[in-house]
């Protein structure tokens, strides 16, 4: 049985066109100018999940060059094999049209080392006929010799448009918005901010009924409770704790502890204990790039701080 992905809002509201693309004026303006010189130079696009990086490449290729281009999900094809293969055949044949062609490597943190430096040879060597669209999650993925051979661009959307998008697109569902949860709506971006499709994903779960149903989302009462049982020390209850408020942080364990990082900055007072807890929550951090479990690994995380002595 086939499934209707409009259904999801997601892609009924992916941006095909430049024009409905939510950026900065400078990156807008920046990437018009592809369209009056008719080609790009090889581009990098990091940062955060959600925030239209895949989307961009494809407008790049079909609404601002209309070239001929190869897609490939790097995540999935991520050897050296695809290289040398896939890419290094697609690089090196004039298109027919006589444009420039493009090769979109999505996920590209997750194209092997070996992968990565053959690729840079691939880039220099057909760069007469082809460039490159990159899109990562992690800058640190993404070998220098690449980072070098490529102009990066932050498309971190300002937040008063993302804003704005959600509010214009329970408009177009005709879904009912009570005064009284249009704080809750406003506190629902912020906490997921800069993530445009999480955003998404959440208000079509919670407009269901035809009518938007938040509960009141405050992140400070959640992280006030486990940072007083961190200081307590009171481990029996601090799992609990985190998992029975996973609705009001909408179980994003990773953004948890960035904002626990900054509440701690913001309100420890002990410069010596201050400094020992920010390293220890940063360190957790930075594991949750390759742990499998986030649940697992914040809870660790606050075993960690509770652990903490002077």
């Amino acid at each position: 049985m086939s499934y209707d992905f409009q259904s999801l809002w997601v892609e009924r509201y992916r941006p095909k066109t430049l024009s409905d693309f939510i950026c900065t004026e400078e990156v807008k303006n920046f990437i018009i100018s592809f369209k009056q010189k008719e080609e790009i130079p090889n581009l990098l696009f990091i940062g955060n999940p959600g925030i239209g990086k895949s989307s961009l490449a494809k407008i790049i290729v079909n609404d601002v060059l209309g070239c001929q281009y190869l897609y490939i999900n790097a995540s999935d094809e991520n050897g050296i094999d695809t290289i040398r293969t896939k890419v290094t055949h697609f690089a090196q044949t004039k298109s027919i049209d006589g444009k420039i062609k493009v090769i979109i490597l999505d996920e590209f943190c997750g194209v092997s080392l070996e992968g990565q430096r053959a690729l840079r040879n691939t880039m220099e060597e057909y760069a007469g006929i082809t460039r490159f669209i990159l899109t990562a999650n992690y800058k640190y993925k993404v070998i220098p010799a690449i980072q070098s051979r490529c102009q990066g661009i932050d498309l971190t959307p300002p937040q008063d448009l993302v804003i704005r998008k959600c509010a214009s697109i329970l408009k177009q569902e005709r879904v009912a918005v009570d005064d009284s949860q249009k704080v809750s709506l406003v506190k629902l971006i912020k906490s997921l901010y800069p993530d445009l499709r999480k955003c998404i994903n959440e208000l079509q779960k919670c407009s269901t009924s035809g009518k938007l149903v938040l509960s009141a989302i405050d992140n400070n009462e959640v992280l006030s409770l486990i940072y007083t049982e961190v200081k307590n020390k009171n481990i029996e209850v601090i799992r609990k704790a985190i998992i029975e408020s996973e609705q009001t942080f909408n179980a994003d364990y990773i953004n948890l502890l960035r904002q626990l990082f900054n509440y701690i900055d913001s309100n420890e007072t002990n410069t010596e204990l201050k400094k020992m807890y920010l390293l220890t929550v940063a360190e957790y951090l930075y594991r949750g790039q390759f742990v499998p479990d986030q649940e697992i690994n914040c809870y660790a995380c606050l075993l960690s701080l509770a652990d903490i002595k002077l």
